[in-house]
Order: structure tokens, then C-alpha cells, then sequence
């Protein structure tokens, strides 16, 4: 089988590839604005066809009691996607627009190699766990607790990193012996669409399962929050959305997980080397065009070291041009559309506006495809929006700080806490600032988090629950307590 843009035109629902009900979208390749393909476009009734095939196949099945068959469908799709590693990096680059060098990790590789970690824990999790005898009321009991599946989830994901997110949505839910509904962005249905084929045609997944919709109808992500046959929505993507999405699962009490918005700051400290942090933080903010909500968009260094800090932050994103993103060199590609680009460059105008000086690009590359060049914004406080807003591009605030604390207050001065870093020299001066900074992850001295064991998630308006390792694996798990008299 082959994976072509032709064959990602499909929904994939109760086991069967379907036309969409709506017809087909157009998938536009970023890099260059060209239609490169269609999708299938749902309609409400195919939604309401893959939740009931959800249900039905977590309530009539034991595909939540069989442990071992899900771990043997999740690396049978583990290896079947790998086996088709070469079409799957073309065909992601051109619809996402990242960098090639980043499908060898977090845009391909990365997240189909992690489902082996969730069939292993779907193997060797402890299922059931004594928790010995006790007398309440004078009556000898034995007392297990036994964790079992949520039941359907409704996964709604974004298009910067579509690989990863689905699959660190989907990977734990089925592990789990949850059944799924997932919804991907209207930007990147390929990357969701042809997983559906190879579920189809290469593994042993039982119909229903595993359902996938593609659309450009924003409301097939609200039925997920709103039926009553949906336990639980996983969402990553804006806070405003998942204010809503909360919203919506309020009535019937569903459980949530939310993995939201970040502006997250690289603390440099007056020990630090300042050449390699002010280097490494121009490459995070530029790397698949500040496309990430965990990316650090805030420099907070010395104020006595601001001018050289800013002079060396300037000329390492010299050297990292927007550029294609099929060369293996390149780090900047395209952000994903014209309405992305639009707003990027909304929020450069309005730090002009807000009397910040753009120190370095700020203009729109000379090229065809939805490029904006890398921008260093200096002369602005926390206070302004483009410190305290999310702007999803690669876009950096550089900021002063007077003193250690002084930078954990401006971390932590933000309504975000998903991410951020620190550079030192004195280990007791850095622990001390890991401690203080309210924020769900923190890399140090250039050190990366990123893991399938590595719980993901923020603080604050950042989200609700965890993402990758145990913890999120324990997401899309509910909790019964058994006790049963002893003599």
C-alpha cells in the first residue's frame, strides 16, 4: 500500500474508509500556498456515526478487558507507520510546513516510535492493587483497587505538531482500553487521515475503535464536548477554545483534559554564559516558526548584561532565515496559513506600537508561501502584550531583570505556566529558581524534557492534567474500589 495525497481523502469510521459527507477540502502546502490535495470533509452525521461506533465498540467488546491485544494493535501500527516512514515525511512536511530535521523527532518519528511505550504499559501496568485487610465497623474486609478504561474519548487536536499531539492522544487512550473519536485541525487532516488508512488496511484494530474525522466544520469538535456518549475530551489547542470546551462538557460532567497556551520564559542569570543562552534561546523561538505553545517567547536576562544580551540574540537569529522547509538545514520554515502570518505580524506592529523597537526582521520574506522572518522585539516591559500574549511565531521579547527573583517574578507574571528555562552556573541558584517558577516543565542549562515518560502540562491557564508518561497514561483511566469480607 501506498500513501499518497490521493489516498488521504477518507474518514475513517466503525472500521470502514468513507467519502465525507460534505465532500472534500483543499490542503494547502505552506511553504509555497499551493492546493496539494483534498480531504474528506464530515459532515454531523458522519461525527455522529463514528461516536456511536465508539460506544458500541467499548460497551459490546472486550477490547478495554483484553490488555494484550491493544498493546499488539498499538505496535502493529508502531511498525506499519514506520514501514512507510519515507511517504509520511514528505507528505507531512508539505502539509504542515515544518522543517524536515524535526520529522526525525517530535513531527513523525518521535511520536510513532512512542507508541511501543504505551503498549507496554498496556502490558505491565498494574491493573489491580491490594491494598491488604482493615476492620471498618469492626467487619474484616480485603480491599483491592482496580483501574479500568474511561470509555469513548473525544480527541481534538491542533496543527502545529499533529503527529505528536494525536498520537500522545491517542496512544494512552487506547492503551488505556478506551475507544476514540479524534478530530484533527482543518489545517492538517493528512497527517490524521492516512494514520486511518494504515489502521485500516495494516493492523488488527476491531471496527470502532479507533475512529477518525476530518472537516472544516468547527462544531464536530463541540458535538465531542457536548454528547452525552463521550466520557471524556482530550483538547490541546488555545485557552479561549478550551474555556469553551469546558463549557460545553460542564452539563453532562464529562472528564477533561486540556493542554492549552503558554508564554514561557528563558531566565538567564547573571552567571550564565550569555553567548550560548542568548544562541539557544534565538534557536527555540525559531524552530518550526515559533509554532509550539511550550516554546520560550520571553529572553528575561540581567539588565546590566541587556544591550550585549540583545546584540548577541540579534545576530544568532541573523543566521536562522525563514526558509524552505525540504532543505535539511533549515530551522524557520512557514508558519501554517495566510490568517497565522496576519496575525503574527499584527503583534509586531502593535510592539511597534507599544513603543518596542524591532530589532531584527519583522518584515514579510520576499518569497512565495507564509513566511515571516524571525523578529527579536527589545524596549517593552512584562506588562506589554506582546510579553503576555500568545502569538504562535517566531517572535521573542527580550526583557531585563534586576536579581534572581526579580526573574521569577516576571515568569511567573503571566496567566500561562507550561513551560520555561533557566541558565546558570551555580546549581543551588538554579534549583532555587526551578522552585519558584510556577510552571509545568523547565529546562536547565539547555536540558530537554521532552520524553513518552515525561509527564506534559502547564499551570495556571496553560491546562488541566498531564500528557505523555504514567500520569497521562492515568487521564484516560477511572478508579473502583472493591472490598469483600474476610472469615
Amino acid at each position: 500500500m501506498a500513501l499518497r495525497p490521493e489516498t488521504a481523502s477518507h474518514l475513517l469510521i466503525d472500521g470502514e474508509l468513507r467519502t465525507g459527507g460534505r465532500g472534500t477540502f483543499d490542503v494547502v502546502n505552506p511553504a509555497t500556498e499551493e492546493v496539494i490535495g483534498q480531504a474528506a470533509d464530515a459532515s454531523d452525521d458522519d461525527m455522529d456515526a463514528a461516536i456511536a461506533a465508539a460506544r458500541r465498540a467499548f460497551d459490546a467488546t472486550d477490547w478495554s478487558r483484553d490488555h494484550a491485544f491493544r498493546a499488539r494493535c498499538l505496535r502493529q501500527l508502531r511498525d506499519a507507520l514506520l514501514a512507510h516512514t519515507d511517504e509520511l515525511r514528505d507528505l507531512t512536511v508539505a502539509e504542515v510546513g515544518c522543517p524536515v530535521f524535526l520529522t526525525h523527532g517530535p513531527q513523525l518519528v518521535g511520536p510513532v516510535t512512542d507508541l511501543g511505550y504505551f503498549a507496554d504499559l498496556a502490558e505491565n501496568y498494574e491493573w489491580r492493587r491490594d491494598l491488604g485487610e482493615a476492620s471498618p465497623m469492626g467487619i474484616k474486609n480485603a480491599r483491592e483497587l482496580r483501574s479500568e478504561a474511561v470509555g469513548v474519548v473525544g480527541a481534538i487536536t491542533p496543527w502545529n505538531f499533529p503527529h505528536q499531539i494525536n498520537f500522545a492522544k491517542i496512544g494512552p487512550a487506547l492503551a488505556a482500553g478506551c475507544t476514540v473519536v479524534l478530530k484533527p485541525a482543518p489545517d492538517t487532516p493528512w497527517c490524521a487521515a492516512l494514520v486511518g488508512k494504515v489502521i485500516a488496511e495494516e493492523t488488527d484494530f476491531p471496527a470502532g475503535v479507533i475512529n477518525i474525522v476530518t472537516g472544516t466544520d468547527h462544531r464536530l469538535g463541540a458535538r465531542l464536548s457536548t454528547d452525552p456518549r463521550v466520557d471524556l475530551v482530550s483538547f490541546t489547542g488555545s485557552t479561549a477554545t478550551g474555556r469553551a470546551v469546558m463549557a460545553d462538557a460542564a452539563p453532562t460532567l464529562k472528564k477533561v483534559f486540556l493542554e492549552l497556551g503558554g508564554k514561557s520564559a528563558f531566565l538567564v542569570l547573571d552567571d550564565a554564559d550569555l553567548q550560548a543562552a542568548c544562541s539557544m534561546a534565538a534557536f527555540s523561538v525559531v524552530t518550526h516558526a515559533g509554532q509550539g505553545c511550550a516554546i520560550t517567547t520571553r529572553l528575561v536576562v540581567p539588565r546590566a548584561q541587556l544591550a550585549e544580551a540583545t546584540e548577541l540574540t540579534r545576530t544568532a537569529m541573523a543566521g536562522l532565515a525563514a526558509d524552505d522547509p525540504t532543505k535539511p538545514g533549515t530551522i524557520c520554515g512557514p508558519v501554517i496559513s495566510a490568517r497565522q502570518r496576519d496575525r503574527v505580524e499584527g503583534y509586531v506592529q502593535l510592539a511597534r506600537d507599544e513603543g518596542g523597537t524591532v530589532e531584527i526582521g519583522g518584515e514579510r520574506p520576499d518569497r512565495p508561501g507564509f513566511f515571516v522572518a524571525p523578529t527579536l522585539v527589545s524596549g517593552l516591559d512584562n506588562s506589554a502584550r506582546v510579553a503576555q500574549e500568545e502569538i504562535f511565531g517566531p517572535v521573542l521579547v527580550i526583557l531585563p531583570h534586576d536579581g534572581d527573583q526579580d526573574a521569577i517574578d516576571i515568569a511567573n507574571d503571566s496567566p500561562y505556566g507550561l513551560s520555561g528555562a533557566v541558565w546558570g552556573s551555580d546549581p543551588a541558584r538554579i534549583d532555587a529558581v526551578v522552585d519558584g517558577v510556577r510552571t509545568g516543565t523547565m529546562g536547565v542549562n539547555g536540558g530537554i524534557w521532552y520524553s513518552a515518560d515525561v509527564p506534559f502540562g502547564g499551570y495556571k491557564q496553560s491546562g488541566i492534567g498531564r500528557e505523555m508518561g504514567v500520569a497521562g497514561f492515568e487521564e484516560y483511566l477511572e478508579t473502583k474500589a472493591v472490598a469483600t469480607p474476610v472469615g
